[in-house]
């Protein structure tokens, strides 16, 4: 009310406002010289750190991980207040929306394995478990697909490929490449995909067999059965892809290089880690990808 006073006094004059309020002059020039409380500077304060982390995730971020990195710098804050101020500053994380892929193929004669993973995505060591699938990036210059293996122990997304082409040396081939210089491929690995034509290639499966790697495939149709890798995409998508417009295949291999190696796999804080990185809960060496 105060503060509707001071804004409007140049149109009705302090005086009549204040006595349409029931409010004393003296009080209202009391409350107008007086210095902000230590709440209200702490709160500027806040809002300032906020703008900083909102900035440095590039609008990905909501009050939860705001809140936890606001924790981890030493203030003493809820979740409930973050997103109170962030409400009242007019920020708003980026707004996940729903997506549908359309990049599997299954109608092929080629062998189909069991579904050993059984929608069980908790590992209890790196080289457990391991995730993959298949994805589109739309550009000025054409279709890219975009090939991820995650290991489901840190979720930490440890092999992928960006290609022109679905072929199966262009996609899964050229991940799993990446995945296993990364991390050892452990014999009893279990390694889980939908049954799209490039996972259930001969070339792929006796590459599977000579690591004794366990082969495991979704049911026809069924993205629950490979969640995760699905959840990955949706973050990609709702927190990047949505929001650019990429002009050129360069920049889309520049742009996915930052988001898997720079944010998701070294920046951002997941749930499932206890808001941890998945570099920050197991030190594990990276290569470097060439395109």
């Amino acid at each position: 009310m105060l503060q509707f006073i001071k804004d409007n006094s140049y149109r009705f004059g302090i005086e009549r406002m204040c006595k349409v309020f029931k409010i004393s002059r003296s009080s209202y020039y009391d409350w107008l010289n007086r210095a902000p409380s230590q709440r209200a500077l702490e709160r500027i304060k806040i809002k300032q750190e906020i703008d900083i982390l909102y900035k440095q995730s590039k609008g990905r971020y909501g009050s939860p991980k705001i809140a936890n990195e606001l924790r981890d710098r030493g203030w003493r804050i809820s979740r409930p207040r973050v997103a109170r101020i962030m409400r009242s500053e007019g920020i708003r994380s980026v707004i996940c929306k729903k997506f549908r892929g359309a990049t599997t193929n299954s109608r092929h004669s080629l062998p189909v394995a069991e579904n050993h993973l059984n929608r069980d995505f908790d590992a209890t060591m790196p080289g457990q478990k391991w995730v993959s699938d298949i994805t589109y990036i739309p550009t000025a210059q054409g279709w890219m697909y975009l090939t991820i293996i995650m290991d489901l122990y840190d979720r930490k997304i440890i092999g992928w490929s960006l290609s022109t082409s679905m072929t199966t040396n262009n996609t899964i081939l050229s991940a799993w490449k990446m995945a296993t210089i990364n991390r050892t491929a452990t014999p009893g690995l279990i390694f889980h995909s939908d049954q799209g034509v490039q996972y259930a290639s001969y070339i792929f499966s006796e590459k599977l067999k000579s690591h004794r790697v366990i082969q495991s495939m979704s049911r026809k149709g069924n993205c629950w059965d490979n969640a995760v890798a699905e959840n990955f995409f949706k973050i990609l998508k709702s927190e990047m892809v949505k929001h650019t417009c990429f002009n050129s295949i360069l920049q889309a291999k520049n742009e996915v290089f930052e988001f898997i190696e720079v944010w998701y796999n070294r920046k951002r804080k997941h749930q499932y880690l206890g808001y941890k990185t998945p570099q920050g809960s197991i030190t594990l060496t990276v290569s470097v990808f060439k395109y």
